[in-house]
């Protein structure tokens, strides 16, 4: 029975494939001989004296094949960015989906390595739906300037900003979603001159990273949590090159390698001829990066200004910047967009869940009229919801209950009425919390909602609130879900969760039901509003109840159950979005609870 085929990359010049077959070597020692492996290395002009060097590493199971791209290369433009020790072989992993439609996976590794693990481990890894398996930019992530360009000019969090030398391509989706094509559209519109295909890789790939175990691509550029011996890949960043220092992180572990190969001498002699003129080279080129950064951070028409100015509705970006200035000033209870003006609902205008024929008639309307409306925006592509997860946690409550979810859009409420759907309750109803202005001051189809659809609004008039209560605790007993916002704001397309409000676990503690959380995560699609933004696509995650604790006091009891729910929305977005939980406030000025 033959052996499955691991498809492994990778992209170097004659001057640079002696480090390739260093790398090589270190990848076929370490991997499992119950796989085949077939190694590509793609360029442009290497020697036939270096390929013979290279393929003597060839053994049963392992077939090392060389491809010209020259042709693909020139085919794409003559004008790419290049800087300093940058070369055009940089961008030749962009060409491995297209030209090998062969393969549905295959492994991309930059030549400046050491493959300590398993290569078949990585292979194994199954990426899911997204475009990349990739590790963590740990430059972005550690100096202050990397990760400000990656946020301001190419639009990706530092966080969740990849380094793009070593990739699990998931081949098949790349194809499918014409990664190749529209790298071709961002290079005629910005020349990123920073990472150059790096920025445009995560631009283009962003919120579709299958984001890998960061011992698969360990930068020594940069610190690392783990012993050196645990790195699966070793990979000498920027001029981290033990073939120019004897001192850099991990060379006795390079050194060890290339001493088994037919390009030891070769590279003892770099190792031996690099001046101190080079190594002052090499400083300034550092430094001239650094600065590049910031100048490009800086630029007026940078990538995402450019897109301010050009193609984005004039509105959202202010919304924007002002969501990024609440989050500084720490001001999280406050709203970014301003209800319309409303007038004070007085406890005779409203009956807070009445029963009423009349109001059964216009509840009936309004049910069917928005969902016409939802079925159009899911049909329109304006509302995606890719997966509910944890609806089994709906499916099993048998109180009423509190849920409480994160505030980012107008339509996050159709998010949770439609996990309510799915939970199939058909005998408790489904009301929401909303603000008092929403209630009164919406016109035509949007105010019929608001009046209509199980809404409870809130009130400014004391006598009006303590009806809203008495509605509160009848509609918890007889075993209905209320929606609240606990966030108390809404801030559009915020992604973390903001800091928490009391109200709402206190409905739950004084009417002894649970919180059932709920917190929407969302990626970007290539489907573009007309905004001038990506559609957002959702993933609901539903919590399991969290019961108030009666063994506490009260407003213990309600603090600690205000602050397990932000816990489990803090796990899931740390868990979603492969990021730390950080707020661009000062600690000391983020309200934690109220």
């Amino acid at each position: 029975m033959s052996k499955p085929n691991i498809p492994i990359f990778y992209a170097c010049d004659d001057a640079f494939v002696k480090f390739t077959i260093v790398s090589m070597h270190s990848l076929i020692k370490n991997a499992s001989r119950d796989f085949n492996y077939t190694i590509y290395i793609l360029h442009t002009d290497i020697t036939e004296k270096m390929q013979k060097k290279a393929l003597e590493l060839c053994e049963d199971g392992f077939q090392i094949i060389f491809t010209d791209v020259s042709d693909r290369l020139s085919a794409i433009t003559s004008n790419l960015p290049i800087r300093d020790y940058y070369s055009k072989t940089t961008y030749f992993r962009l060409f491995i989906a297209d030209m090998f439609p062969e393969y549905d996976r295959a492994i991309y590794i930059d030549s400046d390595t050491i493959v300590q693990g398993d290569i078949s481990e990585l292979y194994n890894t199954d990426p899911g739906e997204n475009y990349l398996g990739a590790c963590h930019e740990q430059a972005m992530v550690q100096v202050d300037n990397y990760g400000t360009y990656a946020e301001k000019v190419v639009g990706v969090s530092r966080h969740n900003y990849f380094n793009a030398g070593m990739l699990l391509i998931n081949c098949k989706k790349v194809r499918e979603t014409k990664v190749l094509k529209k790298f071709g559209e961002k290079l005629a519109q910005y020349d990123f001159v920073v990472t150059q295909d790096e920025d445009y890789l995560n631009l283009i790939c962003k919120d579709h990273i299958y984001w890998l175990d960061q011992r698969w691509n360990t930068e020594v550029y940069c610190a690392f949590p783990y012993p050196i011996e645990e790195a699966k890949i070793l990979h000498y960043i920027m001029v981290s090159k033990p073939w120019h220092y004897k001192d850099c992180t991990g060379a006795d572990i390079f050194w060890s390698y290339a001493a088994e190969t037919n390009v030891y001498d070769d590279l003892l002699d770099e190792l031996n001829n690099y001046t101190d003129e080079e190594r002052l080279r090499d400083e300034q080129v550092m430094d001239n990066l650094l600065a590049l950064a910031d100048q490009e951070t800086d630029r007026e028409d940078n990538y995402q200004r450019q897109l301010d100015n050009t193609v984005r509705a004039k509105d959202r970006v202010e919304i924007l910047k002002k969501i990024a200035q609440y989050e500084r000033e720490g001001r999280f209870f406050e709203d970014v967009e301003d209800d319309p003006p409303g007038r004070t609902i007085m406890p005779d205008d409203i009956k807070y869940g009445t029963k009423g024929v009349k109001k059964r008639v216009k509840s009936k309307l309004a049910f069917a009229a928005a969902r016409r409306f939802v079925n159009s925006l899911i049909e329109d592509k304006k509302l995606i919801i890719k997966e509910i997860r944890g609806i089994e946690n709906f499916k099993n409550l048998n109180t009423g209950a509190i849920i409480t979810c994160n505030h980012f859009n107008a339509y996050d409420s159709f998010a949770i009425q439609l996990a309510y759907d799915a939970a199939e309750q058909p005998d408790r109803r489904f009301y929401r919390v909303i603000r008092e202005g929403n209630y009164t001051s919406f016109p035509g189809f949007y105010g019929f909602l608001m009046r209509n659809c199980d809404t409870l609004p809130l009130s400014s008039n004391i006598h009006t609130m303590k009806k809203f209560m008495q509605a509160v605790d009848e509609l918890l007993k007889e075993g209905h879900y209320i929606l609240v916002y606990p966030e108390q704001s809404m801030w559009w397309n915020y992604r973390k969760p903001k800091p928490l409000k009391q109200g709402a676990y206190i409905f739950a503690y004084r009417n002894d039901v649970p919180v059932l959380p709920c917190f929407i995560t969302m990626k970007d699609t290539d489907i573009m509003g007309d905004d001038g933004f990506p559609v957002q696509e959702y993933t609901i995650h539903i919590g399991k109840p969290l019961y108030p604790d009666k063994s506490l006091p009260y407003r213990e009891s309600v603090k600690d159950l205000m602050n397990r729910n932000f816990e489990l929305w803090k796990e899931i977005y740390e868990t979603e979005y492969q990021m730390p939980l950080i707020y661009d406030t000062e600690p000391k000025d983020v309200p934690k609870a109220e």
